[in-house]
């Protein structure tokens, strides 16, 4: 494996980029395809379960199902249209061929007994041979099992899970493995459906009848769902796309969004900034109900405030608060961290880790994030209970008295607990919105002392967060560090987007922190996280800087820093975390931090736009 030292990028054909991938799901868990037409990344039957497929973490141990023309083709990937059925297209010299990928959705209100994952290869122009291997690697690749093959059905078992695969074409056994081969001519098609059985669920066979009313099915749901979208704007069909996206990283069964379905994605290839991101952080959730909420889904924003109250988070408690920073997407507080010192992590990028040890920290910010959904909620969707409120009250007392501490902050940096601006900022929010929702309903509250904390940490902020040496806000109280996270502080109505400390602090940021519209969250060299090696552009900071650039009435340069970030999207139309420099997608994939904000963007740009 040769890693290139200048441009970043690191040449293992093994490996596709994390960008050529497609997501297709269920919403209890969801698989990455990559254009190859392999699928490299699921896990069965639930987001956070060990993975089946892992391909993308390690090559050789992880597991995977190729399924592809068994000749030299080209290959075109997108998305049958306001749907997440997921279409990869071969073009040989012979034919044309395409794979129809989809997960079908049972009952959104409980888990399912059967999940499916159903693959359909139709011939659409002459005739092309294809080629399957199945081959899975329960437990991320830890777990042994077997494989017994009869005709057009095998069934995996291991210790833990059982698969079944049907396919209308012959199988045949390759050790541990299945694979298949056929020729397709012009109108003919081949249906593969993987199903976890068990005592209860039986093996079932997917006629190409059954396949295609599973296909069309699947495709009413999507797209009767995303008619509900009240979104008319100027780029539309990125902006449905990444509410689709959304939708697919939220479990029915609990109303749970996860920040991405995917672990270990490095931020750096090669570096140790490998995170699992399969469950609910209450920063990335709260913000995703407002995104949802500014398009008109408020199911999904209702699902969310039931997973809080059924799931008694908001009464729970924790060694740093209240609230713990994520949970699982059952509700669960304990979320281990550990490594699997077995698989070799995405080109070559180890460790891979499952679990998040990030659950013991303190980031006094979500705190923030928490309320203001719930006052979005209140005011957009719902009117929140009394005993909505209740807890609400028990919230935001606990912040009064615990606001003016260090913590971890917004990025989670493992290098000990400073005095983060932006953690005071969400605690300003918490506390704001809460008078205000007590205001317009007349609910009670402790109102002198809420409005006194509110009051102290904005004089605060001012007084010691504003470095008069930058010209700006900065990272933390006191000193002279950069931070994009700063960028919230118009968009949370903290200050005014015209304010002659924040236009300051918009072009400080300009100069430090932003290239080509692409924006570092911070300088590690300046302030030290706690790990080894530089990172990529964070990309909901560089949705936050549209925002910020729009609100601040310098709209063509937001339109066009805008318009530069769609660039950097993949061919469908998602994003990972983080950019790298020379323009690959870094971590987690998607991540629904990323596409929320550029919801956000959209929708106020539009609206600056007239």
């Amino acid at each position: 494996m040769a890693i290139g030292s200048v441009s970043g990028w690191v040449d293992d054909p093994r490996y596709l980029p994390i960008s050529e991938h497609g997501l297709i799901g269920d919403l209890r868990t969801a698989a990455l395809v990559g254009t190859d037409g392999t699928i490299d990344w699921y896990c069965c039957p639930r987001f956070d379960a060990p993975s089946v497929f892992g391909a993308v973490l390690d090559a050789d141990r992880g597991g995977s199902f190729q399924l592809a023309a068994d000749v030299p083709a080209r290959t075109r990937q997108f998305y049958f249209p306001d749907t997440n059925v997921l279409i990869t297209r071969f073009y040989a010299a012979d034919g044309v061929a395409e794979i129809q990928d989809f997960m079908p959705v049972v009952d959104e209100s409980r888990e399912a007994s059967r999940h499916r994952l159903i693959r359909r290869v139709v011939c659409v122009r002459g005739t092309l041979p294809f080629a399957a291997r199945v081959a899975p690697r329960f437990n991320y690749g830890a777990d042994r099992h077997t494989v017994r093959v009869r005709g057009h059905e095998a069934v995996f078992e291991s210790p833990s899970l059982s698969l079944a695969l049907t396919s209308t074409a012959p199988l045949e056994g390759d050790g541990v493995d299945v694979v298949s081969h056929f020729k397709l001519l012009e109108g003919e098609s081949v249906v593969f459906a993987l199903d976890r059985i068990s005592d209860e669920v039986r093996p079932r066979a997917c006629p190409a009848a059954e396949a295609e009313a599973e296909f069309e099915a699947t495709v009413r749901f999507w797209c009767r769902w995303l008619s509900q979208s009240r979104y008319r704007g100027r780029w539309r069909e990125m902006v449905h796309r990444s509410a689709l996206a959304l939708k697919l990283l939220t479990y029915a069964p609990t109303g749970a969004i996860v920040a991405a379905p995917t672990t270990s994605l490095p931020e750096q290839v090669g570096g140790e900034r490998n995170w699992d991101y399969r469950y609910v952080w209450v920063r990335d959730a709260a913000f995703c109900v407002y995104a949802m909420l500014r398009l008109g889904f408020t199911a999904e924003a209702e699902a969310f405030m039931g997973f809080l109250s059924e799931r008694g988070i908001l009464r729970g408690g924790g060694p740093t608060g209240p609230l713990q920073i994520m949970y699982g997407i059952d509700g669960r507080s304990d979320l281990p961290e550990s490594e699997l010192p077995h698989l070799e992590g995405h080109l070559g990028s180890a460790p891979v880790r499952v679990g998040n040890a990030a659950t013991e920290q303190l980031q006094l910010d979500i705190y923030g994030a928490l309320i203001d959904s719930v006052y979005l909620y209140d005011k957009w969707g719902q009117p929140i209970s009394s005993d909505h409120w209740d807890e609400v009250g028990a919230v935001v007392g606990w912040l009064c008295d615990h606001w003016d501490q260090p913590d971890e902050g917004v990025w989670e940096t493992r290098g000990g607990r400073k005095n983060y601006v932006y953690s005071r900022l969400m605690c300003w929010v918490a506390l704001e919105r809460a008078i205000r929702m007590a205001n317009r309903r007349g609910l009670p509250a402790d109102l002198p002392r809420w409005r006194q904390s509110r009051d102290a940490i904005y004089r605060q902020i001012m007084q010691r967060g504003w470095s008069a040496e930058r010209g700006a806000f900065v990272q933390s109280l006191d000193d002279d560090v950069l931070d994009a996270s700063v960028l919230m502080m118009p968009m949370a109505k903290f200050i005014s987007p015209t304010d002659p400390k924040w236009l300051s602090t918009l072009d400080a940021l300009t100069t430090d922190l932003v290239s080509d519209s692409l924006v570092y969250r911070y300088d590690p060299q300046a302030s030290p996280d706690g790990l080894q090696g530089p990172e990529g552009t964070f990309s909901i900071c560089s949705f936050w800087y549209v925002e910020a650039l729009t609100r601040a009435g310098r709209v063509e340069e937001g339109r066009l820093a805008f318009e530069k970030m769609l660039t950097y999207a993949n061919h469908l139309g998602l994003y990972a975390e983080e950019i790298g420099r020379t323009g690959e997608q870094r971590g987690n994939f998607p991540q629904a931090f990323t596409h929320l904000s550029l919801i956000s963007a959209a929708f106020n740009l539009d609206r600056a736009l007239g």
